[in-house]
């Protein structure tokens, strides 16, 4: 899997694929959230390809606020089901990992089991508990706890350019 940051103006860095009504819409909202909490890389959204294809889409929600850090992601139609998701969000933490040592990762999700709290506990979220969002109403509110490094792991995300943030070939869990 790959990753096209999706610039302040909207274009899609890195990826000269097809990207869906679906991922025009996500790119708008993306584009919209910045002129809310700003613009400043690796903590933008992207468009995750796979082969060519435009996949599904994931972000940090903002900057990290007092050493936390949200992800969010949404796996495009017709590509559920076959870890999309999951390896969005691990790619979300890898590149969160590449900032300061001392951040938090954060997810939200609906307050009920699904397919996304799946995702975050096979990742090493755990669930903090219930909260009261101002836009979203009832949420769950998760945190990654770091898990133990394998020897020889790689795990930084590879961009759309071919190179992860540290300018090195990286491999993806």
């Amino acid at each position: 899997m790959r990753l096209a940051p999706i610039t302040v103006d909207g274009s899609v860095s890195g990826f000269e694929g097809l990207v869906p009504e679906i991922g025009r819409s996500a790119v708008h909202s993306t584009v919209q959230l910045y002129s809310k909490v700003g613009f400043i890389p690796p903590w933008i959204g992207y468009l995750a390809h796979e082969d060519g294809v435009c996949v599904g889409t994931c972000a940090f929600t903002s900057a990290p606020k007092s050493g936390v850090v949200e992800i969010a992601y949404f796996t495009f139609p017709g590509n559920e089901g076959r870890g999309v998701a999951t390896r969005m969000a691990a790619s979300l933490i890898s590149l969160a990992r590449t900032g300061p040592a001392e951040i938090v990762i954060t997810a939200h999700t609906l307050p009920e089991e699904n397919a996304s709290t799946r995702v975050l506990r096979k990742l090493g979220f755990v669930l903090e508990g219930p909260r009261l969002h101002d836009e979203d109403g009832q949420i769950w509110v998760w945190r990654f706890q770091e898990p133990m490094i394998r020897p020889n792991q790689s795990s930084e995300p590879t961009l759309s350019s071919g190179t992860s943030p540290a300018g090195q070939e990286p491999r993806l869990p």
